[in-house]
């Protein structure tokens, strides 16, 4: 198996466990509202910066942010350093879920690395923070 797909199967574990964990505690969001969520900022972020981020149209994060916003977890708010553009932001209620979702990335992590021991996992950290120099260098 490339190295991708198995980064990807391991993305994908992840990103099920953080879900099926944002569900159970009665945060009813689909991966991908999930994907776009846990891009924004902790000041708020731009529709169309959250849509490159999450390598997806304006449009479709249009469409995921209205889902969130109809679910209570996001808000819209006028951008301080520009009167025209507006800022997604974390309501109340969307940060307590975004910081449950940070807990069960950081259960994962320490799951992960009590299976591949602290070297290896700080090794493979290390890595993926030099891959993503050419992967995603705006990032």
């Amino acid at each position: 198996m490339d190295l991708a797909t198995m980064m990807f199967v391991s993305y994908r574990a992840m990103d099920e466990r953080v879900v099926g964990a944002m569900r159970a505690a009665g945060f009813d969001v689909t991966p991908a509202q999930a994907r776009l969520a846990q891009r924004i900022a902790d000041g708020g972020s731009r529709l169309t910066d959250l849509a490159r981020q999450a390598q997806v149209t304006k449009q479709t994060a249009s469409l995921l942010v209205v889902a969130l916003e109809e679910k209570g977890l996001v808000e819209r708010v006028p951008d301080p350093a520009d009167g025209r553009a507006r800022l997604i932001r974390f309501t109340p209620q969307g940060r307590v879920a975004a910081e449950q979702a940070l807990q069960v990335v950081a259960a994962v992590e320490r799951e992960w690395e009590e299976h591949l021991g602290a070297q290896l996992a700080e090794c493979l950290r290390e890595a993926l923070i030099r891959l993503r120099e050419v992967t995603d260098p705006s990032g």
